[in-house]
């Protein structure tokens, strides 16, 4: 019988509510594969939906400050953390996202050693360019993802962490994953055009609803716009439109269009996954509660 549950899929899907459903009838605790609704105040922008957890407890979610650069390292520490905490109080633990780093880097059973600042690498490294740093990195590994090159600073910081790992043969051996054998994946298959009518419909009812002041609060706290920026899709548009950058209709069209193609990436990881070795249950996204449920627990039983 399986022991950990992670119930995945593409933004939209609504993967929140039927993990709730889940957790419910399993004695179940939440544990987010979100990358985003990590950090406290990106509310409306990230998704949470806190509402529809009600008694349902759930872990890292608001757990760092907006800002914030949070990374898989931290991300397996938290999980694993969690997990423990959950089991040991003899609840189930449910795992819900659409992060497929996250969840496939959970699944592997992957644990990151923490590396140490190398001061002297990264003097070494200040003047370049990130397009030399991309193929710095390109010829120490290779690149599954494009995480960490997406700034120069993460891009310095993955090379000083394979840098460690080459001086440091046993720190790599600890990175070596070790694949969950007590678990089962369920997908939220929703078809293609349910999947856009529902990501249009949710991005109006988010503007309507204040993402746009949620965005202005968190400049007036102090975050600085590239940092809002960087973290993609709602806060990059939305910060480009509220700094003036762009017409509220112009972010509008680039918001929707980013995302519908964040959902197809999304599917093309989770289609990937399962090349990898990792199976995904596909489950009607608008099957009824009580009948999705039904079919989790004869997959965990079957497992």
């Amino acid at each position: 019988m399986a022991r950990i549950l992670f119930i995945t899929g593409p933004t939209a899907s609504g993967k929140t509510a039927k993990a709730v459903a889940a957790a419910r009838r399993l004695d179940g605790e939440i544990i987010s594969a979100d990358s985003r609704q990590i950090y406290r105040g990106m509310d409306l922008g990230t998704g949470k939906d806190l509402g529809e957890y009600g008694s349902v407890a759930y872990h890292l979610i608001d757990i760092a400050p907006a800002g914030y650069k949070y990374n898989l390292f931290e991300y397996l520490r938290d999980f694993d953390a969690a997990r423990g905490d959950i089991e040991r109080r003899g609840m189930f633990p449910i795992v819900c996202g659409g992060t497929g780093l996250y969840i496939e880097s959970a699944l592997k059973g992957l644990h990151l050693p923490e590396v140490p600042a190398d001061p002297e690498l990264r003097a070494s490294l200040e003047n370049k360019s990130l397009d030399e740093l991309t193929d710095m990195l390109a010829s120490m590994k290779t690149l599954h993802n494009t995480t960490d090159v997406d700034t120069v600073k993460r891009a310095v910081r993955a090379i000083e962490i394979e840098t460690y790992y080459r001086s440091h043969p046993d720190a790599a051996l600890e990175a070596k994953p070790s694949p969950l054998t007590d678990a089962v994946t369920v997908g939220i298959d929703i078809p293609r055009d349910d999947r856009r009518r529902r990501i249009t419909a949710r991005l109006k009812a988010r503007l309507d609803a204040g993402m746009a002041d949620e965005v202005r609060s968190l400049l007036d706290s102090g975050i600085a716009p590239d940092d809002l920026i960087y973290y993609g899709l709602e806060y990059k548009y939305l910060t480009l439109y509220v700094t003036g950058r762009m017409s509220r209709d112009e972010m509008f069209v680039a918001l929707e269009t980013a995302i519908h193609q964040f959902a197809k990436r999304q599917m093309t990881w989770f289609r990937g996954m399962e090349r990898r070795g990792f199976p995904i249950h596909w489950l009607r996204w608008d099957m009824p509660d009580d009948e999705f449920v039904g079919e989790v627990e004869k997959l965990i039983s079957d497992d």
